[in-house]
């Protein structure tokens, strides 16, 4: 059922129970991550959660036992495959860090294709765990005519946590190369604030509406044409495109549901209470809590659902 565009006070007794679709992916190397944050949001809501657990093919049955033989057994999931060969000639192969061009980084193009009922959708990276409780972040307004809303890189902590955070991107500037002229026809300032794509509420109808997904593919394949990212990104390969797609056309989520940067360098620390006041923590850049070096990890690791194979195992030795 597609409820009528703003008609926002029309209560019907099915919405009182509304289900919250979360999408997240779960990839061969870092189940474990997915499968803390997944735990992390269950515990700590009273509502009507649908899981949609991304895999590719050769993960599915493992996604299922991991789930079904431990303590999340008792969540409403539904197992999504995704097939990578949407992305044949889309993505350059030249990046700096490969495991950004992993087939499952661009999921977050293709919501629509792989949720279906929805009107509102939660996509989150694997290698978060939240705090606070999810139908905040649910609730989060999309303004009319926006299919998303992102937290923004300029809402960031206080400057005394951003001068360890040296060499951060938070600017256009970042992540487009400007000497490329299809750049700068875009005429976006390169000094525009970016925003951080791990953490998306997106409006299907809109989304739809707009062809977003169409929109991204098209800077994707310039991208492979034309090399209009900078290669030295921390995480661009998904975001670049997005950001041009997004530019001046989303909402904005609460700056406490996405507390991010804890991977990008293992000697930056967070005080306690700032992260208690988190609602949501982001692991994004290298240093992911379930390896060494990395920080705030028994953050993390209360939230870790050991592996029924045993094949995950968190790594805290040097």
């Amino acid at each position: 059922m597609v409820k009528a565009e703003a008609d926002d006070d029309a209560e019907t007794a099915e919405d009182v129970e509304e289900e919250i679709p979360v999408v997240i992916c779960a990839a061969a190397g870092r189940m474990g991550a997915t499968m803390a944050a997944i735990n992390s949001i269950y515990s700590n809501t009273d509502a009507n959660i649908m899981f949609y657990v991304v895999g590719l093919r050769n993960t599915l049955t493992r996604i299922r036992k991991w789930i079904e033989h431990s303590k999340l057994r008792e969540i409403n999931f539904k197992i999504v495959e995704f097939n990578p060969v949407v992305l044949k000639g889309k993505i350059r192969p030249d990046s700096s860090r490969p495991e950004l061009l992993q087939p499952l980084n661009f999921v977050r193009f293709y919501l629509p294709l792989l949720i279906h009922q929805h009107e509102k959708v939660i996509y989150l990276d694997d290698d978060v765990i939240v705090q606070g409780d999810i139908q905040e972040l649910y609730d989060t307004t999309l303004a009319l005519g926006h299919a998303a809303a992102f937290s923004d890189d300029c809402d960031l902590p206080s400057a005394q946590d951003i001068d360890r955070l040296v060499g951060l991107q938070n600017t256009y500037m970042g992540y487009l190369d400007y000497r490329k002229k299809t750049i700068k026809d875009l005429g976006i300032s390169p000094s525009t604030c970016s925003f951080n794509p791990g953490v998306i509420v997106a409006n299907m109808t809109e989304w739809k509406h707009q062809r977003i997904t169409k929109q991204l593919e098209k800077w994707m394949q310039k991208n492979v044409e034309e090399n209009l990212y900078s290669s030295s990104l921390g995480g661009g390969v998904a975001t670049s495109p997005m950001l041009i797609v997004f530019h001046g056309k989303y909402s904005t989520i609460n700056p406490l549901w996405h507390i991010r940067h804890l991977g990008w360098n293992p000697d930056a620390r967070y005080s306690e209470h700032f992260l208690q006041e988190a609602k949501l923590l982001h692991w994004n850049g290298r240093h992911k809590p379930w390896d060494f070096p990395s920080v705030h990890n028994d953050l993390w690791e209360s939230w870790f659902v050991p592996d029924p194979a045993g094949i995950f195992k968190l790594n805290h030795n040097s």
